[in-house]
């Protein structure tokens, strides 16, 4: 690739911002939100999946293959790859969103 303005932008832009996470408690805060989003998306996709009643199984399924892809990802890739940033978000979302549907089904069974 050529050594163009927008290229040397994004990649001073990639360094500043590894800069910044290189700060433990940025990382962690930026892993809470990541976090946090999953349980707000668990709730909002089951409370859209609720509201239609006809795509339960559908969006199960996907949630299923979704989940599965972050683990076949996370933990069946090389050991460095599981250092790097975006894993750690994929962890947290996932968590995250696996926790809202525990705590929703919970919600619905009492």
């Amino acid at each position: 690739m050529q050594n163009t303005r927008i290229n040397r932008f994004i990649d001073v832009l990639g360094e500043q911002f590894r800069r910044w996470l290189s700060n433990p408690w940025r990382r962690i805060s930026v892993l809470l939100i990541s976090l946090l989003f999953g349980n707000f998306l668990g709730t909002a996709i089951s409370t859209i999946a609720g509201q239609a009643a006809t795509s339960d199984i559908l969006v199960a399924g996907l949630l299923v293959l979704l989940t599965e892809l972050v683990n076949r990802l996370v933990y069946g890739g090389s050991p460095q790859a599981q250092r790097f940033l975006w894993v750690d978000l994929l962890k947290a979302l996932k968590i995250g969103l696996t926790y809202s549907l525990f705590v929703e089904a919970f919600k619905l069974g009492s």
